[in-house]
């Protein structure tokens, strides 16, 4: 449970009334490989990158986590990739970065791994993905928009609905919000993986890549580290054997934080997903639009107000963590 200046903070910040948006569209190659990050030396960089990946180990604790929930069954596996969808969707029409979705997708595991949401509550579902957003926003964006602007087309939430969610879902994570993504390692590792110039488009393939296996895995299960690695050699080459994974790997010094065998799963799983979007036409933007319209909830449109649900929207207590 937050303490009182959890409170203030959450009052100042994270739910604040904020109007505009913007539309900063698709990544910069250029700007984004020769960042700011270039001009410091080798071991400054690795130094930082080092004091990122105790961060990520620091606020979530992925290795200690573990799920008192099953996500594994087949409607909460529906449920995620329709959330993911909405997400993914949503993050473009309000020109997000992808970090932002990222992160809203890791507050959405998070929860869930928590707290069980019942098959017949397919609303708490959306409107925890509303949530999951607004707060990744407001931690990520320069401007965030008001919370009745978010897109739903199944139902119609007032703000003070999505308010007492947001704080349902800063409780249950324990106000833990700072939370690292894969796109922080990205300049980082195609640095170090490739010897000469960049080639061209490796940005936009390595988020393509991160975008894929985000709605493939539970975020849990692997390091925003692992994932950012894995998604890099993979966009640089995907014949690589666990050999010589290892071996680029160890190449250089904050490779000690990273789990071989994490790595080569992902890598793995990235490659079977991209075989699978050349034989998919419909798979767009690191999703499969055939499935989700299979894995379709049926909801009727309806306004949700304050007292149509208790303080916790019908959603159990969560279960005792570590």
């Amino acid at each position: 449970m937050a303490d009182s200046s959890h409170s203030l903070f959450s009052v100042s910040t994270l739910l604040c009334q904020e109007t505009e948006t913007r539309f900063d569209e698709e990544v910069d190659e250029d700007s984004f490989i020769n960042s700011t990050n270039s001009s410091a030396s080798d071991t400054e960089e690795d130094e930082y990158i080092e004091m990122l990946l105790d961060r990520e180990i620091g606020v979530i604790g992925f290795k200690s986590l573990q799920s008192s929930h099953d996500m594994t069954g087949n409607w909460i596996k529906c449920a995620r990739l329709e959330a993911i969808t909405w997400i993914l969707k949503t993050r473009a029409i309000f020109g997000f970065r992808f970090q932002t979705a990222y992160l809203s997708v890791t507050y959405f595991d998070r929860f869930l791994s928590r707290r069980a949401i019942d098959s017949e509550k397919s609303w708490a579902i959306q409107l925890l993905s509303v949530a999951c957003l607004s707060l990744a926003a407001k931690m990520e964006e320069c401007r965030v928009p008001a919370l009745t602007e978010f897109p739903v087309e199944e139902y119609n939430f007032n703000s003070k609905v999505i308010q007492r969610m947001e704080f349902l879902v800063l409780n249950t994570l324990e106000w833990k919000m700072g939370s690292i993504t894969p796109f922080a390692y990205i300049h980082y590792f195609i640095t170090k993986f490739c010897k000469d110039s960049p080639p061209r488009n490796i940005v936009s393939r390595t988020v393509d890549l991160i975008l894929a296996i985000m709605r493939d895995i539970n975020l849990l299960d692997c390091r925003p580290s692992v994932i950012a690695g894995a998604a890099t050699m993979a966009a640089l080459d995907q014949e690589l054997t666990r050999q010589t994974l290892e071996c680029k790997i160890n190449a250089f010094s904050s490779s000690r934080f990273l789990e071989i065998g994490d790595v080569f799963y992902c890598y793995n799983r990235m490659r079977e997903l991209e075989m699978e979007k050349m034989r998919t036409p419909n798979y767009i933007n690191g999703f499969d639009n055939s499935s989700v319209t299979s894995c379709a909830i049926s909801t009727k449109r309806r306004r949700l107000t304050f007292h149509d649900s208790d303080q916790n929207y019908g959603i159990p207590e969560e279960k005792g963590h570590s």
